[in-house]
């Protein structure tokens, strides 16, 4: 089953990359704790030193991801 979830949340940032990408950023899958329903994510590219980098981790990337595995309780960078 943790796999299960892991595969779908790889799968949605898959889905997530080219909005970011477009921008010159890129996020990468880190890990996530099924426990607490964490997932780790590393912002790279322009993404990981842009002032608004917060605000597209918790309005974009969580809500996409949340929508497709919600057991994601929260969405941080590392």
């Amino acid at each position: 089953m943790a796999e299960n979830i892991i595969n779908i949340i790889k799968k949605s940032l898959e889905k997530i990359r080219p909005s970011l990408q477009a921008d010159g950023g890129d996020i990468e899958y880190m890990d996530f704790d099924k426990k607490n329903g964490v997932l780790k994510v590393r912002l790279k590219g322009m993404c990981a030193h842009c002032p608004m980098s917060a605000i597209t981790l918790q309005q974009g990337v969580e809500v996409e991801i949340k929508k497709e595995a919600p057991a994601v309780k929260e969405v941080m960078a590392v």
